[in-house]
């Protein structure tokens, strides 16, 4: 979005908008000027204003030329079937008697189509290139040429039989819809546009790109993004498992990408990842953790190479401390640093919580039953399905002070793809279906404790959580902190914040990892 450049799909749109008018200006309407020197000077106005301003959007911003990649793609097909529409209102009111009624008719139930098709198919443009400077312009258009359009049917049709009630309700509702969806798609596009504007990088010195890389024989999404490409590399390794982060992680990396070169990941199984893979492996057959391993390492090798540095600083998130902690113990040689965000050290830490809040709960006087069966059944049958009844019991217990909307932030993301939300809804979704899609990963997380990798590490650690994490305890990880050697080790914490404090205090947790990482940096 914001690509200025030359569109020949804007250029082709104002072909098909100017040749029908031009030939119209020999073939107008009976009567029609008299209805000219009748029009809202207002609507006028916008009209003038809106013609300016499409016409200038739909040629200097190259987000509307064909990406045949992507599903957002289906806005261009519609647009373009409404302007194909249109080609076709303007042959029949050419073979029509050119009468008045002619020029304001209606086609499949559009009223005045001559108005109306190229407005619509403008925005679906601008929602397509998510642009929301030629949706505002489409707006400003609409109001002031559908309206004059409106008008002149109006004036023309007096005397006729009125629409019935029905149909006239009808009608209100239609446009109210129309009105709250067309301003609801502006809203989020403009929220994209300005995220996009306020985490814009220069990609002369630096780097903005989401690319497939192959690991592991599987081609692979990555987000990297940077301002400079010789600042030190981080690779981000999200949690879940297969919970990918990397349209939603401008939020807090907006404040890392001065000083470091961040690769998110989806991790082989999820996300973008497994619907650009979903043909080759439609069943994740081979996600699993030790692969998960193999493809973090030419994922490190891949970044070694490309931004020419010797070793990589590995960031992980909850699941994705269990993978970089391992990593960072396995291959020291091309590790940085280690940073644990909600370090994971296994998943008794729940029984933890669970007593936390049963005593919450008794001293609440509330009634405990449900939670303490859930608890029951956790105990009897640890999986994750168990796991996460259990902790539906204990969470309002547990509620943090700061929190993100990650649902809108996800929303308004300017990276966000028609895969990532694709991955969202069948998150979302039937739990089992999903947990069943990635059985090994889910198996493997429910039986491993992270102290049997090993305890002394070769290269600088950290640890980070949120004061208010349950999901992965402070004590938990403070524990496992006092257990392990590195030649640095740092805690840090984040106060008032729950599992995913650079989403609850992004600057403030950038703050802190920054922190840290300058005294590894320095050593």
């Amino acid at each position: 979005m914001f690509r200025f450049g030359f569109s020949y799909v804007g250029l082709i749109y104002l072909i098909m908008l100017f040749i029908p008018n031009i030939i119209w200006t020999k073939n107008q309407p009976k009567d029609y000027e008299q209805y000219v020197h009748n029009e809202n000077k207002f609507l006028v106005i916008m009209e003038r204003l809106g013609e300016v301003l499409v016409c200038c959007c739909a040629l200097i911003f190259s987000d509307f030329n064909i990406r045949f990649s992507s599903l957002w793609s289906l806005w261009l097909l519609i647009s373009f079937l409404l302007m194909l529409l249109y080609e076709i209102y303007w042959v029949r009111y050419f073979k029509s008697e050119k009468k008045l009624s002619d020029f304001y008719s209606s086609i499949c139930g559009i009223p005045v189509a001559g108005a109306t098709l190229p407005v619509c198919a403008f925005f679906l443009l601008g929602l397509y290139g998510s642009n929301v400077f030629l949706m505002i312009s489409t707006i400003i258009l609409g109001v002031g040429h559908i309206g004059i359009h409106l008008n002149h049917r109006n004036e023309i049709s007096e005397g006729t039989k009125k629409k019935s009630i029905l149909i006239r309700i009808m009608r209100w509702v239609i446009t109210a819809v129309f009105t709250v969806v067309s301003g609801l798609a502006v809203v989020i596009v403009g929220c994209r546009n300005f995220n996009y504007i306020d985490c814009f990088i220069n990609a002369d010195k630096g780097v903005d790109e989401g690319i497939y890389v192959t690991l592991g024989g599987q081609e692979q999404y990555l987000l990297i993004r940077g301002e400079h490409v010789e600042n030190p590399v981080i690779i981000w390794l999200h949690g879940g498992p297969s919970s990918p982060e990397a349209f939603v992680n401008y939020i807090f990396q907006k404040y890392l990408t001065n000083d470091y070169t961040i690769i998110n990941w989806d991790q082989r199984g999820c996300g973008r990842t497994y619907f650009h893979n979903i043909k080759k492996d439609p069943e994740n057959q081979t996600a699993s953790f030790e692969q998960a391993q193999a493809d973090l390492n030419e994922l490190v090798d891949y970044a070694r190479d490309r931004f020419n540095t010797e070793k990589v600083i590995i960031v992980g998130h909850s699941y994705g401390t269990m993978l970089g902690s391992r990593y960072a113990l396995n291959y020291p040689d091309k590790v940085l640093a280690y940073i644990g965000v909600g370090q994971v050290v296994t998943i008794e830490s729940d029984i933890y919580s669970y007593e936390d809040a049963l005593e919450k709960a008794i001293a609440n006087g509330d009634d405990t039953s449900a939670m303490e069966t859930a608890y029951k059944d956790y105990v009897d049958n640890k999986t994750l399905v168990s796991m996460m009844d259990l902790r539906n019991q204990t969470s309002s217990y547990h509620v943090a002070e700061k929190s993100a909307n990650t649902i809108w932030a996800g929303i308004a993301s300017p990276y966000m793809g028609i895969d990532d939300l694709r991955w969202f809804l069948k998150q979302a979704g039937n739990l089992d279906k999903y947990v069943e899609l990635n059985r090994q990963l889910f198996d493997y997380i429910m039986d491993v404790d992270v102290r049997d990798y090993g305890l002394e590490y070769q290269v600088p650690v950290g640890f980070i959580s949120g004061s208010e994490d349950w999901t992965t305890p402070v004590k938990y990880s403070e524990d496992y902190y006092n257990l392990i050697t590195a030649p640095e080790k740092q805690f840090g914490i984040v106060d008032g914040c729950g599992h995913s404090p650079h989403y609850d205090a992004p600057e403030e947790f950038c703050n802190v990892l920054k922190s840290m990482l300058n005294k590894c940096l320095v050593r």
